[in-house]
């Protein structure tokens, strides 16, 4: 009974002599995950009035060339558009030129899928800059986007701003018959 317990107190100090040095070595390389996503998104005024819709960005590293897709998928209208606004926000800091700003018929990827354009809906597209520093996209399509079971996309080509942070896009649709616009949804971008 005695050698057992001398024994077992012998293997303790070897397993101990192998195990702190292991725990103390690999501590540092499990400090440096920082490519974590999280489950979660952030959204300002999560009233019934604000309706969160669905994006797709390729890249979301601070100052690096990103496309983004922003998703109006059919439960997104209810009727037929004239016009699509997409109100940028100000702290968005990143160039946009009319060649890399374009408006299609998408298909979301998924799981056994990519995003991509299936076709290029032709629009005309105007960048607004106020004087309150206030930017937003018009696109005003050459036949107005039907209420059906397709997808379409605005997909920006833009670098990506230098500070990282929540960046929240509203979109504004002006349907057929009318003659002002309403809320469609808000996009809420994360660039790390």
């Amino acid at each position: 009974m005695f050698k057992n317990k001398n024994r077992l107190t012998l293997n303790f100090k070897i397993l101990r002599f192998f195990i702190i040095p292991a725990i103390l070595v690999s501590t540092p390389l499990l400090n440096n995950i920082k490519d974590v996503k999280a489950g979660l998104e952030f959204q300002w005024n999560q009233d019934s009035e604000f309706r969160r819709l669905k994006w797709f960005q390729k890249e979301n590293k601070k100052k690096f060339r990103n496309t983004i897709y922003f998703f109006l998928r059919p439960s997104d209208r209810s009727t037929d558009l004239l016009k699509v606004n997409l109100a940028i926000p100000k702290t968005f800091k990143s160039t946009l030129k009319n060649e890399k700003i374009s408006f299609c018929k998408v298909k979301i990827g998924g799981f056994e899928g990519r995003t991509k354009c299936l076709e290029d809906i032709p629009a005309d597209i105007e960048i607004n800059t106020g004087e309150s520093d206030l930017r937003s996209l018009d696109i005003y399509p050459y036949s107005p986007i039907p209420s059906n079971k397709d997808s379409y996309a605005v997909v920006l080509k833009v670098n990506n701003p230098r500070k990282s942070g929540l960046y929240q896009f509203h979109s504004y649709g002006q349907p057929k018959g009318k003659s002002i616009s309403s809320y469609l949804g808000s996009w809420t971008i994360v660039i790390d």
